[in-house]
Order: C-alpha cells, then structure tokens, then sequence
C-alpha cells in the first residue's frame, strides 16, 4: 500500500531582528489592481502657465477681434452721413457689394489669386525639392535666403521695378521687342507675372520643411518595389504632401487676395479688385458716405478666407500624422 507524502512546510521568513518571522507576516498583503495610484503632485507654476498667453491673447483682441466687430457692425449698419435711419440696422450693404462693379471686382480677385497660387505652387516645388536635394549647401543656404527676401518685396517698390523692367517703355520690354508680341504690363496678365515674383519664393520656404519631413525609408521601400521616381511621387510623396501643398496654396492665396499697393501702383484701375474697389469707397472717389459699404467689402474677403481655411484645416490634421 503505498503512502501519500507528507507535505514540508515551507521554512518561515527571517526576520530583521534575527529570529523567525510570524505566518500571518510572511508575505506581504496583495495590492488590489483597482487601488488609485496615489494623485501626482501639481506643479504649482504649472496652473499659472496660461498666464504667459495672456500678453498673445491680448495682442489677438486688438489686432483681431476689435476691427472684425467693427467690420460686421458696419457692414450691417446704415452710412452715417444718410439722413434718415442713421445706425440701424440694414442689409443694403451686402446686398450692394455683390452686385455690378463689385461683383466683378470680387470674382476678378479671386481668379487672379487663384491662379498665382496654383502657378506658384506648380513652380515653388520643384524648386524646393531641387534645393534639398543638392550636394551644395551653399546653394541651398542662398536660395532659401534670397526666397526670405523676395518674399517680403512688394508694394510700390516691386510695382516701380516692373515698370522699369517690362513696362510700356521697360528695358527689357524694348530690348526684345515685347510690344510687337501683345505683351502689356498693364493687364491681368502683366499683374500675375509681379504676383508671382514673391508668391514663388513665399512657397519655397512653405514647402521646403514639409519636404524635409519626408522619410528616407519610404523612398527606399518604393525603389525595392521596382516603383520608379514618378510612381514614387505619384502614390507616395504627393498624398502625403497634398495638405501641405493645400495649405501653402491656401497662403498665396490669401496673400494675393489681400495685396493692393503693387496692383494700385503699376495698374490702378486696368483690372478690377476688390482690394481697390474697397479704397476708392472709403476715400469716396467715386460715391462719397461709402464707408459701410467699404466694410461690407471687406466682410466679403473675410467670407472668402474662412471658406478657403475650412477646406484646408482638416486636411493639415491628417498631413501632420504623417510628417511628425
């Protein structure tokens, strides 16, 4: 018959004291998984940190958010020079600013900022990409350094160039004979060749680190998937960039929409825009007591900017994912 073994108890801890310890404190109590971790110490500069923002906030406030009041209150607000209903409430002004003259000038702003941009984009790219790519940092140093420059050139001095340069009577207008070709400064055309001239560099320095981000392994991947350089940027690098180039497209947009001394300087009133549509209303050139109407104007860039802004926004959520 054979015996079941007879179990060895197991030999009791020491104690620090040197003696054996008792059972019931051999071993420490389980913790429960559900016990709160203890509550981590709050820095207590940590809940004062907003306050750093508050100078950027205040700066917003005025800058920002005083004319925008300003502007849809007047917008919706009768000129004060009328006789009768002074400061009430009117539509009229809407209304006018998108009828007639101020139509077309409307429409004719957002075309010519539209193709500057895409034209820009198309050109800015390349560009940038060349210049990343290049075993020569120097050069790379330059362009991105003269791109700074040319970016921030406008106004009456590039307005005074191109007159000089590809005007009527222009150096170079006369040294190629430009004229006997149908070629004037003074046209949508002639203006899209000045915008360009700071919308290409605007965009080498907008593109240039979403290039950068750009990881070498994914280059890598597609070249030993037989893929070549344009099924590369077909179906790797461009949908990766796509809200990056949206977004760079969305500011030479806005800064075309918005640009007035250049085009008031070398055109006037060749071509219509609503940028010069909005100073002849509040200098009263034409209409005098037209400074609401100017507003009204104004509302309607506004209106524009934010449509294009809500196109890009949720698009650069997805890009930075990417490029982080």
């Amino acid at each position: 018959m054979t015996t079941a073994p007879t179990p060895v108890p197991a030999p009791a801890a020491a104690d620090p004291s040197g003696g054996p310890r008792a059972a019931g404190a051999a071993t420490a109590p389980p913790t429960s998984p559900h016990s709160a971790p203890p509550p981590a110490k709050r820095s207590p500069l940590r809940g004062k940190a907003w306050l750093a923002t508050l100078p950027l906030l205040l700066f917003f406030l005025v800058g920002f958010g005083l004319p925008a009041v300003a502007i849809v209150t007047g917008a919706f607000t009768v000129s004060s020079d009328a006789e009768t209903g002074a400061g009430s409430f009117t539509t009229a002004n809407l209304t006018d600013s998108v009828q007639g003259a101020y139509w077309t000038a409307l429409v004719s702003s957002v075309k010519l900022s539209a193709l500057t941009a895409l034209i820009g984009t198309v050109i800015g790219v390349p560009i940038a990409q060349a210049v990343l790519t290049s075993r020569f940092r120097m050069l790379r140093e330059a362009v991105l350094t003269a791109s700074g420059v040319l970016a921030n050139f406008g106004g009456l001095p590039l307005a005074f160039a191109f007159v000089a340069t590809l005007g009527n009577a222009g150096e170079l207008t006369k040294m190629f004979h430009l004229t006997d070709h149908g070629w004037s400064l003074y046209s949508f055309t002639g203006l899209t060749v000045a915008y360009l001239y700071f919308l290409v560099p605007l965009m080498v320095l907008t593109i240039t680190p979403a290039l950068e981000g750009l990881r070498v392994q994914w280059r890598e991947a597609a070249q030993n998937n037989r893929a070549t350089a344009l099924q590369y940027w077909r179906h790797v690098a461009l949908p990766i960039l796509f809200p990056s180039l949206l977004g760079g497209f969305v500011l030479l947009f806005g800064s075309a929409f918005a640009a007035y001394a250049t085009a008031a300087a070398m055109v006037g009133a060749t071509v219509p825009l609503i940028s010069r549509q909005i100073a002849d209303a509040l200098s009263g050139n034409v209409l005098t007591g037209q400074g609401n109407l100017a507003l009204a104007l104004s509302l309607d860039m506004i209106i524009v900017a934010v449509l294009v802004m809500a196109v890009y926004l949720p698009l650069q959520r997805r890009s930075a994912r990417w490029l982080s």
